[in-house]
């Protein structure tokens, strides 16, 4: 170890898992710990308080990587928007504040790939632990931790109970703890939303944490490179406003830019594969075929119908006049459609029989939304919104670097439905949307099918419309994946193989996707992380 090293601990990035990770070292007084932020605003930077400034921010480079995909088959040749949260609190800043921990066998399944230790058992109390929710069992849900989750309410667009009534119809009984023993069903969205603020990774770990003299944030600082010594890890070069620094840790470095800049990271410091390396200007210092590779995220197409009734959907309060009464009631109450998530409904089901858990979602946005330049904006027209997916995506692709300058934007390529599982799921999850509004008392007030459209019945039309319009749902995985075999990049203790004194944490570890929103499992992932880190340091004590 650098006996000269002013840190104990550097972690890079202070997104969705690295907050959590810098916050839960600095905790006991004992470690000194760097945390590096490429970007420049915090916890109050007003349009990630408010909920509904999602829309201002997906298009916003001050916060927003606004990252995009190289064009491909499965996108019908375009390029497919990426946000990632470029700010104190990463994704968790400027995402749609859903909280879905997915399903059991999502966990189980990475612990039968041999990652002992993230089993449901193994993982449920570090849920547990990292949030404050009223609702469900206690058995599930946890009271006293620092990430405040909270139910959408329910009555408050009517249309919702109409969406409730029809999906008990097609046998999706009301679920009221998504997060609970079971994923099945009809639920309102639980969010990380508190009294009409969003409840970032930033606000709810790192601002209690500011003031510790252990704790050193520089915000602004892009990493170029890890410093290695050999095979270990001894710390990072990065830039603040052009000017080269360098960090030294004692201990560990800790890589937690996400499932983009992390495998991007280690990529521009000679770690991944040697081929790939040299052909981009770098030496390779270490080899692993695995960065970069088993990309993964949620492909959705976005389904829409019109509603014929007035003041069932946003579309007639989010406008003129109305939207004025609705600012005025957040500014007065912190309630209404400016303290909501954009999608406060949702439903999990099951494809085809013979599966035992449900393996596709719709989710739906009560509102149609338009494009007036790069800003998205509610429509007059009256709709609604469907995000439809499958839940545990099979196609996977890569993210790798273009050249050796750390500005570049990395190559994302998603090679979406090029998996038969995919394309047989996506197609039945529009079918049970378009199933759903046919359903009594939805169809009553439902409209034309506004996308795909009533005339697209055929797999192939369907297949087609898909690759020419979807978007992801935002939650990249896997390019830095955890396992055993030859193509992992971390064992189960999230340390980088070969290497010593580094590990990642962050989505890009992840084996496979879970079942839902991936900001909670991201959440959770940092937990993890600091407790492992910990648990190393206190054993290195006890054998000193």
């Amino acid at each position: 170890m650098p006996s000269d090293a002013a840190y104990d601990y550097i972690v890079v990035g202070a997104g969705s898992a690295g907050a959590v990770v810098a916050a839960r070292l600095t905790e006991s007084g004992a470690y000194r710990v760097l945390l590096l932020e490429a970007g420049t605003q915090g916890s109050n930077f007003f349009w990630s308080r408010v909920p509904v400034g999602v829309a201002k921010m997906i298009d916003d480079p001050a916060v927003n990587w606004c990252y995009a995909s190289e064009p491909d088959e499965g996108s019908g040749g375009r390029r497919i928007d990426v946000p990632r949260g470029k700010m104190l609190g990463g994704s968790s800043s400027i995402n749609g504040m859903v909280y879905i921990r997915g399903q059991a066998q999502d966990y189980d399944h990475w612990a039968q790939l041999g990652n002992r230790g993230w089993s449901y058992q193994d993982v449920l109390p570090v849920f547990k632990r990292m949030e404050r929710y009223d609702g469900g069992s206690d058995a599930f849900r946890g009271r006293d931790g620092l990430l405040r989750v909270t139910d959408t309410p329910r009555h408050k667009v009517p249309l919702l109970e109409k969406m409730i009534a029809a999906a008990e119809k097609i046998g999706l009984p009301f679920n009221p703890d998504l997060n609970g023993e079971t994923q099945e069903g009809i639920g309102m969205s639980q969010v990380t939303i508190a009294k009409g603020r969003r409840q970032s990774t930033a606000f709810c770990y790192l601002d209690p944490a500011r003031a510790r003299p252990n704790l050193v944030i520089e915000q602004g600082a892009m990493a170029e490179a890890l410093i290695l010594d050999g095979k270990r890890c001894v710390g990072v070069r990065y830039a603040v406003g052009g000017v080269k620094r360098e960090a030294r840790a004692a201990r560990e470095v800790i890589v937690s830019g996400g499932s983009i800049n992390s495998p991007k990271l280690l990529e521009l410091s000679g770690i991944g594969q040697a081929d790939l390396l040299r052909s981009r200007g770098i030496a390779p210092v270490h080899e692993l075929r695995g960065v970069g590779e088993n990309l993964r995220d949620h492909y959705s197409p976005r389904v829409k119908f019109a509603i014929r009734e007035k003041n069932l959907t946003f579309n007639d309060n989010a406008r003129g006049w109305r939207l004025a009464r609705e600012a005025i009631k957040y500014a007065l109450f912190r309630e209404g459609f400016l303290a909501s998530t954009s999608v406060p409904i949702r439903l999990y089901f099951r494809t085809r029989v013979g599966l035992e858990t449900p393996d596709a979602t719709v989710s739906i946005a009560p509102f149609l939304y338009e494009m007036v330049g790069h800003e998205r904006r509610v429509s007059k027209k009256r709709g609604i919104t469907m995000n439809v997916n499958v839940l545990r995506s099979e196609s996977t692709g890569s993210i790798h670097i273009k050249s050796a300058d750390p500005a570049e934007p990395p190559a994302i390529r998603f090679n979406f439905l090029s998996a038969e599982h995919d394309r047989a799921g996506v197609l039945a999850a529009i079918r049970k949307g378009r199933e759903l509004m046919a359903t009594s008392p939805l169809k009553e007030v439902t409209g034309e099918e506004i996308a795909p459209g009533a005339h697209l019945q055929k797999d192939d039309e369907l297949l087609d419309w898909v690759r020419k319009n979807a978007e992801t749902t935002y939650h990249p995985i896997g390019t830095c994946r955890m396992g055993a075999d030859p193509l992992a990049v971390v064992d189960s203790e999230l340390r980088v193989h070969g290497l010593q004194g580094l590990r990642v944490a962050d989505a890009s570890i992840m084996p496979t996707l879970t079942s839902g929103n991936t900001n909670a499992p991201t959440i959770m992932i940092g937990e993890k992380c600091a407790e492992m880190v910990l648990a190393a340091a206190a054993a290195h004590r006890s054998a000193a």
